[in-house]
């Protein structure tokens, strides 16, 4: 599956380009020029990796990346043309992955990019209360003992912790479980699977522990 990226860079020239060479890699890539729409669109969707300019015209990105902080962990690369030492250490000790400085070489971009994804890939094990994915044999445990699941219901349970503590939509979760390898599913194909699931995740599937339904907007896995 591609990987997604959000650029987050008012000056349009680098943006395109940026859009223009990942995209050019295979990943999926969105853009927008300020923090306003940053935030909105790291809310409403899920992506890998985000790329983010320190100065945009409505704030500033550690403004940013204090804010998404308090939701999502998802990885961020800021980047700046303010080459100074406490900038580095501010941004970092706000929660920033990487600090590139303009003008920076687009190969070492994209090599600490690549390094980061996979960093993120690579964790062997994801643990959330008394469940374990083991990702690199796809096998998931309750209490230390193995659940079946079938591979849509692996993929969705993995989406839903990996993104635990933070609401997805239906259409998020329909885009990236099944749309993904283009089949037709109908409204009903979520809450379907997600009613399966809890029987094999909740101690007590009538009163969901971990996966709860926001009405109106979709499902939440919460630790």
């Amino acid at each position: 599956m591609e990987k997604k990226l959000l650029i987050i860079e008012d000056d349009m020239d680098l943006r395109e380009g940026l859009h223009f060479s990942f995209t050019g890699d295979g990943y999926e890539v969105f853009d927008v020029g300020n923090k306003r729409e940053g935030i909105r669109e790291i809310k409403k969707s899920v992506y890998d990796l985000v790329l983010l300019d320190c100065n945009l015209p409505d704030g500033t990105g550690f403004d940013l990346c204090k804010e998404v902080r308090r939701f999502s962990r998802i990885p961020i690369i800021m980047l700046t043309a303010r080459d100074t030492e406490m900038d580095e250490i501010k941004a970092l000790e706000l929660g920033v992955n990487d600090y590139l400085s303009k003008p920076f070489s687009l190969g070492v971009l994209k090599a600490r990019v690549k390094r980061i994804l996979s960093e993120k890939t690579e964790t062997a094990n994801l643990c959330s209360g008394n469940i374990v994915i083991d990702k690199n044999t796809c096998r998931v445990y309750k209490n230390g003992d193995e659940i079946l699941l079938s591979k849509l219901e692996y993929r969705l349970l993995l989406y839903l912790i990996e993104n635990k503590n933070h609401v997805l939509s239906k259409e998020q979760i329909l885009s990236r479980i099944w749309d993904s390898d283009g089949k037709y599913v109908d409204n009903n194909t979520v809450s379907v699977n997600i009613s399966r699931l809890r029987t094999k995740i909740e101690s007590d599937a009538s009163d969901s522990k971990f996966i709860k339904t926001i009405h109106g907007v979709g499902y939440i896995w919460k630790e």
